[in-house]
């Protein structure tokens, strides 16, 4: 077990994918963590330098399979299994590990709910009512007591930040949301599918998932704890045809006598504090590109020409702040480390 001198051993199963690809790269400029195990189905055998040639120069372990994984020289693991394959592998770890899962398997907090938009029973529903919902701004306290995180989905990320102090502080209505969010073509994974060809995806920009997302219920569940009442929000993604990049435009109803610049105020104090989260200046709108390979997220606030009307911009890194970075964050604060630790990088412009 790692202690305050020795490094916290950690695996990394799903390696071959692109989030398991962004924690390696990361990681390995953590001065606290020793990468110790990587696993991968169908490339196992493989080492990760045939896989990921750019991480080639580095000392890594192996691609061995889950079965293979020597759980005792562990003290964390991180999961970027595939949706609906998680929770069995991590109800079958031993106590002593400490997990980060960025799969959805345990996101969202009623197994009941998980069954209908997942279409299959919870799997682990015991091990469910341990889990803390890792939007590190928000739950530091469950974070930091819990031995399971579930890693927030990039969406729900891109959107909550934006929204839960202005339903916490009242500032806006809970009804009539909307939520227009975009993603680069990683948000789908790395596996060979049809509509992620070049050909399909260039030159091109299409919704999916409408009407009938994943991410819907979680978002939702979280704006419900936030207002205190149950929120239903309009929400389409969008593929965008570029690599990584989330953005959310956000548009909702103020409440009585609030202003935009309300809005701003009320975001600015709360992330005042906050190393990953800033708000831009009136007027300026936030780009992926201001954010690109980086932990940070980005927040605009507009006015709307509509009646109490105000348009909020999000932007994240869907793979960094959107997935491994926010992990790795809520590692930091899991093992009582500084929260930014490994996480320093400025965004990557052009």
């Amino acid at each position: 077990m790692a202690n305050s001198t020795s490094p916290i051993r950690v695996g990394i199963l799903g390696a071959s994918g692109y989030t398991g690809a962004e924690l390696v790269r990361m990681l390995l400029r953590h001065p606290g963590v020793e990468i110790c195990a990587l696993t991968a189905e169908r490339q196992a055998g493989k080492p990760m330098a045939e896989v990921f040639p750019h991480l080639g120069q580095f000392n890594l372990p192996g691609l061995v399979k889950i079965e293979e994984v020597a759980w005792d020289k562990l003290d964390a693991v991180f999961c970027a299994l595939p949706h609906g394959t998680t929770q069995e592998v991590i109800a079958g770890l031993p106590r002593h590990i400490k997990v980060v899962d960025l799969s959805a398997d345990f996101r969202l907090s009623d197994p009941a709910e998980y069954a209908t938009w997942y279409g299959h029973e919870h799997r682990a529903v015991e091990l469910q009512k341990e889990v803390a919902y890792g939007l590190t701004e928000f739950n530091r306290q469950g974070v930091r007591k819990a031995r399971v995180v579930a890693n927030p989905g990039c969406y729900p990320t891109c959107s909550l930040l934006a929204l839960l102090p202005l339903l916490m502080e009242e500032m806006i209505e809970p009804g009539g949301i909307v939520i227009d969010a975009k993603s680069g073509v990683s948000g789908a994974g790395r596996d060979a599918k049809q509509q992620n060809l070049f050909t399909e995806v260039s030159e091109g920009f299409n919704a999916y998932g409408v009407g009938h997302h994943r991410h819907m219920p979680e978002i939702e569940q979280e704006l419900r704890l936030a207002a205190g009442r149950p929120v239903t929000v309009s929400f389409t993604p969008h593929l965008v045809p570029m690599n990584r990049g989330m953005m959310a435009t956000i548009y909702v109803r103020m409440a009585d006598g609030v202003t935009a610049d309300d809005l701003r105020a009320t975001l600015t104090a709360r992330y005042e504090s906050e190393p990953f989260v800033n708000v831009t200046a009136a007027g300026i709108a936030p780009a992926t590109r201001h954010v690109r390979a980086s932990n940070q997220a980005l927040i605009g606030v507009f006015p709307d020409r509509t009646p109490r009307g105000a348009i909020i911009v999000s932007v994240i890194d869907n793979l960094v702040k959107g997935a491994s970075g926010q992990a790795i964050q809520n590692m930091n604060v899991m093992f009582g480390l500084g929260e930014t630790t490994g996480l320093e990088q400025a965004p990557l412009f052009p």
